[in-house]
């Protein structure tokens, strides 16, 4: 029989039996030796284990890489709004929404010692750094804020029931937070400027039509485009997984008011998003585009077609950002879930497109239009993130004291 590890939990919590607990990570543990194996073969034999070729560089490892990164903006912006704008009462959610940044910046850079195909060569990226190159940037700002995540994650790992018994360390832990404002406020700059950075090497794509869009100075649209979608999009990501923990262990985790407040944050941003969106939507089919030679029908063809505007816009756009402005919509569990996955799904769905759309458009005259569909290697990897995640994210949940309200809404 397992140990009981009943000493370890949150004072005052309690947590699933042992056995089952041991049933879901062998599951996540199944799902990341997956990915371990596909890694395995894409190291050994190569990215000829990958659907990648000299049409698309790009494939489903950066369009995740960029879609949990969008996701995982939670941890900076809801970080801002604690410390910076002293909105306290999200103090009761900061910490899952540093657990979850961590996963994903963490979960983003082991994708990508995948897909550059030899990782022990990473460093060369800051050695001998390109100054001309937007990624750059993004390398330099993703690596220094996932070390301002884990600054942000140790406080809370010290806080462990037993860790926290000893005296130097529970000293150390409690003087990290009290200059944590430094690191939410580092982290804030950080994140901004790689968000921006990660759309703005798609904007200045002007061999590439369907990402193209001219802009102020150096920065083209889609650098403020990208970060405002991931602000948007990130509290909701944040708030479901902490909803989903709720569903999962049958306990309150933090009020009502606090998940309405963070949908309500994103209501705003996300329409403010789409109303920017939608002009440089506009200007780019009526103004970018004909200057270029080529119709905003060109850009939609073959696989994909104009269904994918009506998603991205529509259904995983103005359809949350209107359930999410409505106060009755927020004040539904069910509702406000919906919503909330809704505007998810639109920031996966943008980054799909910038990553895989303007690589399958011909800018040849004899290329045709061109098809990309990921290998089991590919998905095994992609999974392997989720896994990992998981599996962290289960364990934080299970020893650490994440969630400052569960013993007072549990009594």
């Amino acid at each position: 029989m397992p140990m009981d590890d009943s000493r370890y939990w949150p004072q005052g919590t309690t947590r699933c039996k042992p056995i089952p607990f041991l049933i879901w990570m062998v599951f996540c543990l199944l799902l990341g030796g997956w990915a371990v194996h596909s890694a395995t073969l894409c190291l050994w034999k190569g990215l000829n284990q990958t659907a990648m070729n000299d049409f698309f560089a790009f494939g489903v490892w950066i369009v995740v890489d960029l879609a949990i990164i969008a996701l995982g903006a939670g941890a900076f912006f809801t970080g801002f709004m604690t410390y910076v704008l002293r909105r306290d009462e999200l103090k009761n959610i900061i910490n899952a929404a540093v657990i979850i940044g961590f996963i994903c910046y963490s979960g983003a850079i082991l994708m990508l010692g995948i897909d550059i195909g030899q990782p022990i060569r990473g460093w060369f990226g800051f050695w001998h750094a390109n100054v001309h190159s937007m990624l750059t940037e993004v390398m330099f700002c993703i690596t220094t804020y996932l070390i301002v995540l884990i600054i942000e994650f140790v406080p809370l790992v010290l806080e462990n029931r037993q860790i926290n018994k000893v005296p130097d360390l529970a000293f150390f832990a409690h003087h990290l937070h009290r200059i944590m404002i430094v690191f939410a406020a580092t982290g804030t700059f950080l994140s901004f400027f790689h968000q921006g950075s990660l759309g703005g090497m798609f904007g200045v794509l002007y061999a590439r039509p369907f990402a193209y869009r001219t802009g102020v100075a150096i920065w083209p649209w889609t650098f403020f485009l990208f970060i405002l979608s991931a602000i948007a999009s990130g509290p909701s990501f944040t708030t479901l997984m902490v909803m989903a923990t709720e569903k999962a262990s049958g306990r309150k985790l933090t009020t009502h008011k606090v998940k309405m407040m963070m949908g309500k944050v994103s209501g705003y941003l996300l329409t403010f998003y789409l109303i920017l969106k939608g002009a440089d939507t506009l200007y780019w089919a009526n103004v970018t585009l004909p200057k270029m030679g080529v119709s905003f029908w060109d850009m939609y063809q073959s696989s994909y077609g104009i269904y994918l505007v009506w998603l991205e816009l529509g259904l995983f756009g103005a359809v949350p950002a209107f359930l999410l402005l409505h106060r009755r919509v927020r004040e539904s569990y069910g509702l406000m879930a919906l919503a909330m996955i809704l505007n998810c799904l639109g920031a996966v769905t943008n980054r799909f497109v910038f990553t895989i759309q303007p690589l399958a458009i011909p800018v040849m005259p004899f290329e045709k239009w061109q098809f990309y569909w990921p290998t089991i290697p590919e998905w095994g990897i992609s999974f392997g993130v989720i896994a990992y995640g998981l599996i962290i994210f289960s364990l934080a949940y299970r020893y650490l004291p994440v969630f400052p309200q569960e013993v007072e809404l549990n009594k």
